[in-house]
């Protein structure tokens, strides 16, 4: 038997977080992933980089601190290789290269810049039919503080998918018009009216933590009935009070309304009434590219 650690930094629009992940092999068996640990930092850099355009010279230096800190986790914890990737709020702000050298040249990571389809193709990597029926048709749905990942699978391979400018971080500060919501209904609804018993797959820690609060067993749905029954009590307070008695992170606390919003808007849309919470997510992918391309 062979254990191998591998890192996966995920650099998102309203945190960034670094996860250590096992990887145990053994000749006569596939390769099992195993999480170790995950540090999550609230660095939202979508506010500067969709409201701004830039990432603020403050936010620089916490990105700063926070790949140093990084670093040092992944030494103490004999890390073999790692990957950090940057989503939609450092692909979009106008001082990307300069953020990306600085942190190169005092942290010692090197960042990469994913758009939309490949972070999709990245996410799709993951074993996302460990728990549920391989054999059933999804819409995959993974939900960012900048954009939202779409995916049809059918069968467990991706027929078609669309990444649109629509995040968390994006609709707290109203950057989403109607055009783009019209557009995103108008996709789902052409690529999933053949489909009958659709369900949707939901990626991204608000729908996973809203899976947590509702209290379903994994690999059991969330329905859209609780879902829209937890929406409208999560609606009903306010920042300070969400947090207080749901227990959430403050940055988890205004992100999850509109999080929320888009998964009732894609179940209204293709027809679902089910959704499936698999955990898994842009890291997940990354740990297993890792692997694959080291082999």
């Amino acid at each position: 038997m062979k254990i191998e650690r591998y890192a996966a930094i995920d650099i998102g629009s309203n945190a960034v977080r670094v996860l250590i992940s096992n990887v145990v092999t053994k000749a006569t068996a596939p390769p099992k992933y195993m999480k170790s640990s995950l540090v999550r930092v609230p660095i939202r850099l979508g506010q500067d980089s969709f409201t701004v355009g830039e990432i603020s010279e403050a936010n620089i230096k916490r990105m700063v601190k926070a790949m140093k800190a990084f670093k040092l986790i992944m030494k103490v914890n004999k890390v073999k290789r790692y990957m950090a990737c940057a989503t939609s709020a450092l692909r979009e702000a106008n001082n990307a290269e300069e953020v990306i050298q600085t942190i190169k040249k005092k942290a010692g990571i090197e960042i990469q810049i994913i758009d939309g389809k490949r972070e999709a193709e990245i996410i799709a990597t993951t074993n996302i039919f460990e728990s549920i029926n391989k054999n059933r048709t999804f819409l995959f749905i993974d939900v960012g503080g900048g954009s939202t990942e779409f995916s049809v699978l059918v069968k467990g391979k991706r027929i078609v998918s669309k990444s649109f400018k629509v995040g968390t971080v994006r609709m707290i500060n109203n950057m989403v018009s109607d055009k783009v919501w019209e557009e995103i209904k108008m996709w789902i609804e052409t690529h999933t009216k053949d489909y009958s018993k659709l369900a949707l797959l939901g990626s991204g820690g608000n729908i996973n933590k809203l899976f947590k609060i509702a209290k379903v067993k994994d690999g059991r749905p969330l329905s859209f009935i609780k879902l829209n029954t937890l929406y409208n009590e999560l609606n009903q307070l306010d920042y300070n009070e969400r947090i207080i008695q749901w227990e959430l992170n403050p940055d988890r606390s205004d992100v999850i309304i509109p999080a929320t919003q888009i998964y009732l808007k894609a179940l209204q849309w293709s027809g679902a009434t089910e959704i499936f919470v698999p955990k898994i997510g842009l890291s997940d992918g990354m740990i297993k590219v890792l692997y694959r391309e080291n082999k």
